[in-house]
């Protein structure tokens, strides 16, 4: 079945989820810095899936499903920095860290699947 919007991918279902859930595990977190950052990253991955979607150009699919991957790097980063704050200060690490780890690594390679499919389907340059 063809792809007739965004909201139809199931990586961007996800990566939703996954900001949902990067929100739900900061709300309450004093790290400001920290928790806003995290939370930008969150939200840029399937910000830039739906928008490089809208933009009716494979090409600009590609590169705005990249800075979404790269946005999962950039997050999952986040995380690792905080797990280490956490264990430096004696408190408890984000609830879902390890979890949230872990969809942030599988939506990565989602995203590498879908920008190879669309470059497979593409017309090779002769």
């Amino acid at each position: 079945m063809a792809m007739t919007t965004f909201e139809d991918l199931d990586v961007w279902k996800r990566g939703c989820q996954l900001a949902v859930d990067v929100c739900v595990a900061t709300h309450h977190s004093k790290k400001f810095g920290l928790k806003d950052q995290m939370q930008r990253s969150a939200l840029s991955i399937p910000s830039n899936i739906a928008e490089g979607a809208e933009r009716d150009s494979d090409g600009d699919f590609i590169r705005f499903l990249r800075i979404s991957k790269g946005s999962c790097g950039e997050l999952r980063t986040q995380l690792y920095i905080s797990e280490r704050v956490q264990k430096a200060l004696d408190i408890d690490p984000l609830a879902n860290s390890r979890e949230m780890i872990k969809e942030s690594r599988e939506i990565s390679a989602m995203l590498q699947g879908l920008i190879r499919s669309i470059e497979n389907r593409r017309p090779s340059k002769s």
